[in-house]
């Protein structure tokens, strides 16, 4: 996969084109975006060769779809009117099913892979990209029987090189999976922001108490809403169920804090603890 095209050069994007082209020197990653400045500082950042156009993908072996969800669902079946027979599109959105069903009846479906890159940080735009940034994570296929066996032979096999682990899901699976371990995360982190910047108006004190702590739980808080906002939405039946039960757990909490159950408490906690085996090396 020679002519590479990347749809949004930020964090995911981005970071993609530095592993792909590092290990693939022959490789010209194009970039392609609304905002010239993006593109720009993609130049100056050695992420990309040259800039592109929707129009000049007819050429592209490959195209990487790396922005909003919602651009995606709008944008993909345009980019697969324009590809060619051989050519291959994936997209890295955090949701799955929109985006399958925005193609399930294109007639290029079988030059489309849908895949999501678990992988990335609270910051975003072409600066955020890191070289190494998919080393050890996991990267969930969905759909793969309706892509056509040589090109996805040829995706799976660029992307293991990068090192990614690839998990293959239906797209209600992974819809309703990552509620639990992504989204409801930064929802989680987002209201907890909130509920320390509205304290802060009357403790001017509080943020110089916050330690590592603090920073790492609210770190997601710093996320594109841009990102987010369309990513709930398109989730939202599979996220209010993962907030309902988050609540439910929060409100037990609560009570059993009010009735000085404190053994109980220290129980909730050892039996949380586990989640450390779980997560062994995992970073």
């Amino acid at each position: 996969m020679k002519n590479i095209y990347a749809i949004g050069v930020g964090l995911i994007g981005g970071s993609l084109c530095l592993d792909i082209k590092k290990n693939n020197p022959e490789a010209v990653i194009h970039g392609v975006s609304r905002k010239d400045a993006t593109l720009n500082k993609a130049l100056e950042l050695n992420i990309i060769d040259k800039k592109a156009t929707l129009d000049d993908l007819g050429n592209a072996d490959l195209v990487i779809i790396s922005i909003p969800v919602d651009a995606t669902v709008t944008l993909l079946p345009t980019v697969l009117d324009k590809i060619s027979d051989t050519g291959l599109v994936v997209d890295a959105g955090s949701t799955k099913v929109d985006i399958c069903k925005a193609v399930e009846n294109h007639p290029k479906r079988r030059n489309f892979l849908a895949m999501h890159p678990i992988a990335g940080t609270e910051h975003s735009g072409p600066t955020a990209a890191l070289e190494g940034l998919f080393v050890g994570k996991t990267n969930i296929v969905c759909e793969v029987e309706k892509t056509t066996f040589k090109l996805q032979e040829k995706a799976l096999k660029l992307f293991s090189d990068i090192g990614m682990r690839m998990r293959y899901m239906n797209p209600e699976a992974h819809d309703k999976h990552i509620a639990y371990v992504s989204h409801l995360s930064h929802i989680s982190s987002f209201m907890l922001g909130k509920t320390v910047i509205e304290k802060e108006k009357n403790e001017r004190d509080i943020f110089d108490m916050a330690g590592s702590g603090f920073a790492s739980t609210v770190r997601l808080a710093k996320s594109s809403p841009e990102m987010w906002t369309p990513i709930f939405k398109q989730n939202k039946t599979n996220v209010i169920e993962t907030l309902e039960e988050y609540i439910n757990n929060l409100t037990h909490f609560k009570q059993l804090m009010e009735a000085n159950d404190f053994d109980a408490i220290n129980s909730e906690m050892e039996n949380t603890n586990h989640i450390k085996d779980i997560l062994k090396g995992i970073s």
